[in-house]
């Protein structure tokens, strides 16, 4: 196998098995057709990038019926709204006449705040049915990828962009190098590409295997960032930790010689080195916390089945298909996810083919266990569940070690 990025030999060091496309939640006559991929996860010593050995053709994952909608989680609200005034204030302020972009722009939850304060701005979203949405709330957004071709159609259309945003979507993307030639030529010269995904450090801390799936390519880190844009002329300049989707990092680069890098990106760079981010050794640990993690989630959840408990799950979420396949967790274990979005419901989950049901399947017939498949919004499913805990109810968690409470 060769890096994506260098072309270095690399060598899987953890083998998931097969698995199904994440948000391929389907009915029960495409069993027999479901498609699978083999997915092996990489790292390359030279330029420390953590990637898929494979990725699905990316009209598989991003389509008409794309299964996810960021807007339906108040934190997520609450977070791009944060993202776009941090991006207006330290960036934005008396340019004249602005422009935005933001690349796999969903349903508009980050370029709606821009929008609100009357920038230019356009989102470019290859999945139809959320960029319908975003055009609901007042966001231009037009449905293509983003590469070398859109980047000509936008300067002749819209002009140059002064920052180009993006939010848990550059993992996805497996051609970097057309994304950052894409991206200098639609930059002006002061021009920023800004970027957040999950955080390759808080997913070795954490064991939150389930960060890694089809859509996710790449798990990145700042030395892999820096030496990925570094090849096409970009240089890292700021860096800020996120909470998000279990640990996040917010990328900030410009064009070489632009502007000068902050301190804190230097340090960093040291503490990802002193975290063993640039070590096989370390992706060796990882595969071994790996499989005491399932092996742990199993055993607590064929006790369950011992002692009677019913069982279900909340949130039919990408992660969680990666977690039942790994893990090998059907129906005879987990008895429904729960879940609020329309699209999924009355689906069954990719590859492990557990029913996902209305919400209200939850409120009106509580389980006696509830695995938490969205950890990530922990916080908020909690406070809003807190009548279910009181009433006696049990969660299991698996991030960052498996546990009942």
């Amino acid at each position: 196998m060769k890096c994506r990025i260098c072309t270095n030999s690399i060598e899987p060091f953890i083998f998931f098995g097969k698995m199904p496309i994440a948000n391929g939640f389907l009915i029960e006559n495409d069993f027999q057709n479901e498609f699978y991929f083999d997915m092996n996860t990489a790292f390359c010593e030279k330029c420390f990038t953590v990637q898929l050995e494979h990725q699905p053709n990316p009209d598989m994952m991003f389509h008409e019926n794309y299964a996810f909608f960021s807007r339906q989680s108040k934190k997520m609200k609450d977070h791009f709204k944060e993202y776009a005034d941090w991006v207006f204030k330290n960036y934005l302020i008396g340019k004249n006449d602005p422009f935005v972009i933001e690349i796999g722009s969903n349903d508009g939850i980050l370029l709606e705040n821009f929008s609100k304060k009357n920038i230019r701005h356009l989102g470019i979203e290859p999945s139809a049915n959320v960029g319908n949405e975003a055009r609901k709330h007042g966001v231009n957004t037009e449905t293509r990828f983003f590469n070398t071709d859109t980047a000509k159609h936008i300067l002749n259309k819209y002009g140059s962009a002064d920052v180009i945003l993006a939010a848990n979507v550059m993992c996805h993307i497996p051609d970097l190098k057309n994304i950052a030639e894409a991206a200098s030529n639609v930059l002006n010269k002061n021009g920023l590409l800004i970027f957040e995904d999950p955080y390759l450090g808080d997913m070795i801390e954490k064991t939150s295997y389930d960060q890694i799936y089809d859509e996710h390519v790449y798990i990145f880190s700042a030395m892999s960032i820096k030496n990925i844009f570094g090849k096409y002329g970009f240089e890292l300049i700021n860096l800020l930790p996120q909470s998000t989707h279990g640990g996040s990092m917010r990328y900030i680069l410009s064009k070489k010689g632009s502007y000068k890098a902050e301190k804190i990106v230097g340090e960093f760079l040291l503490k990802e080195k002193k975290m063993g981010l640039d070590s096989p050794k370390t992706y060796e640990k990882f595969r071994k916390n790996c499989e005491k993690s399932r092996n742990d989630l199993i055993k607590i959840l064929e006790e369950e089945k011992k002692n009677n408990n019913r069982v279900v799950a909340y949130g039919a979420t990408s992660k969680s298909t990666t977690i039942l396949n790994y893990c090998k967790i059907g129906a005879d274990l987990i008895e429904y996810i729960s879940d609020t979005t329309p699209i999924k419901q009355n689906k069954f989950s990719p590859g492990m083919h557990i029913p996902v049901k209305n919400y209200s399947n939850f409120i009106e017939a509580p389980p006696d266990t509830t695995i938490l498949f969205a950890w990530n919004h922990a916080e908020e499913i909690m406070e809003k569940e807190n009548k279910y805990t009181k009433n006696g109810g049990k969660w299991i968690v698996h991030v960052p070690n498996v546990k009942k409470f």
